[in-house]
């Protein structure tokens, strides 16, 4: 499926954000959160630097877009992760009321979106987010493979 450009390009700022828990031996997931075309909030894994399993990106960007709007609800913002978000961050984008949800790679062990569950395709919800999947999948999937080989191999 293609994309609008601007879809790519806010993607791209998501796979930097991954790119900076990568160099912070974090898994490397990046996410944005988007507000009239402007990012408000960014976040890459640190669930290790700051010893929290809830410090996923999707949780880090929502939380410091909230900040900025000076609202718990994201309802005109769209949120752009390299990787599906787990059952949390799926929470956390129904109750922040994102609009729109574009993500990078599946994840097969605890997608939500998809993969093992499909927490945000429900209609008993009061609230509907629309999911796209599939932007710069293949990079978003690289980061990640790239981080395990290193964290499986032995060390030399």
């Amino acid at each position: 499926m293609l994309f609008p450009e601007h879809v790519y390009k806010f993607m791209f700022a998501a796979l930097q954000e991954a790119e900076k828990a990568l160099s912070q031996d974090e898994v490397p997931i990046g996410a944005v959160v988007v507000y009239e075309n402007k990012i408000i909030g960014k976040g890459y894994n640190q669930t290790e630097m700051l010893k929290d399993s809830t410090a996923h990106a999707e949780m880090l960007a929502i939380t410091a877009a909230s900040n900025y709007l000076g609202s718990k609800f994201l309802t005109e913002c769209d949120l752009y992760v390299t990787v599906e978000p787990c059952v949390m961050c799926s929470g956390a984008i129904l109750l922040s009321r994102l609009k729109n949800l574009y993500f990078g790679t599946f994840e097969p062990k605890f997608g939500a979106c998809g993969s093992l569950y499909n927490l945000l395709d429900n209609s008993l919800y009061n609230h509907k987010v629309n999911v796209y999947s599939g932007v710069y999948a293949e990079e978003s999937k690289k980061l990640l493979e790239t981080y395990f080989q290193k964290k499986r191999s032995p060390p030399s």
